[in-house]
């Protein structure tokens, strides 16, 4: 990484008064240099300098001295590859079902499964079809910038269906993968939203999913007696 010129200093500055993010496409960069000769030489530049820093080919941000704020991973995940939401084991934690802290963003799409190594960390995709892709997102906020994420109980519906190691076939092997092979906690469990579980089980139309749900509610109806 190069020293910026006080000419590179000038042109972020430009562009970021043009762009008005710190997050943008190749488009929206050239689109703010169209004003200058050789705006790719100049996209080079500023690429060497640190000014700019390529996510992935086609999204950039600015980089660490000139950016406005921070770069929220959760945001970018959304950005990086879409249509997509965050959920699996990244959703999970973020929720507080698991006690680990994950550090690959986890996302499901309804494109084909994909990863992507960044800058600011590992970005990992697995595709759903359409209809069990579209229950059970909601839009969260960091920092005032909001992305989408799984609500709790799609991404426990979404990582128990995509996890092949567990087949789901015995509505009795679910409490010993839930609570001991992915360690979610059981208070946390008892206290999912029946109705969102429901209307995750629906969209998928799986007996490993409504098996789920039957375990769920079973562990429930223990708590009440």
């Amino acid at each position: 990484m190069h020293r910026m010129g006080k000419s590179q200093v000038e042109t972020i500055t430009d562009i970021q008064q043009k762009i008005g993010r710190d997050i943008f496409d190749y488009q929206a960069l050239l689109d703010a240099l169209s004003g200058y000769s050789k705006p790719r030489d100049r996209i080079t530049r500023l690429l060497a300098a640190g000014a700019i820093v390529r996510v992935k080919k086609g999204l950039y941000c600015f980089g660490e001295s000139v950016r406005r704020g921070p770069v929220i991973r959760e945001h970018l995940a959304n950005l990086i590859y879409g249509p997509s939401y965050i959920s699996l084991e990244y959703a999970l934690a973020y929720h507080g079902l698991i006690p680990e802290r994950v550090e690959r963003i986890t996302s499901v799409t309804t494109r084909r499964s994909r990863e992507f190594a960044t800058p600011f960390g590992v970005f990992s995709y697995r595709m759903l079809s359409v209809t069990r892709y579209a229950a059970g997102a909601v839009i969260e906020e960091a920092a005032g910038i909001p992305f989408l994420i799984a609500t709790p109980e799609k991404a426990l519906a979404d990582k128990v269906w995509t996890d092949k190691r567990f087949s789901g076939r015995r509505i009795s092997d679910y409490r010993g993968y839930l609570l001991e092979d992915l360690r979610i906690d059981e208070e946390a469990l008892r206290g999912l939203d029946g109705s969102r579980l429901k209307q995750a089980a629906g969209a998928y139309a799986s007996p490993k999913i409504s098996n789920l749900v039957r375990f769920l509610e079973r562990m429930e109806a223990t708590t009440r007696a």
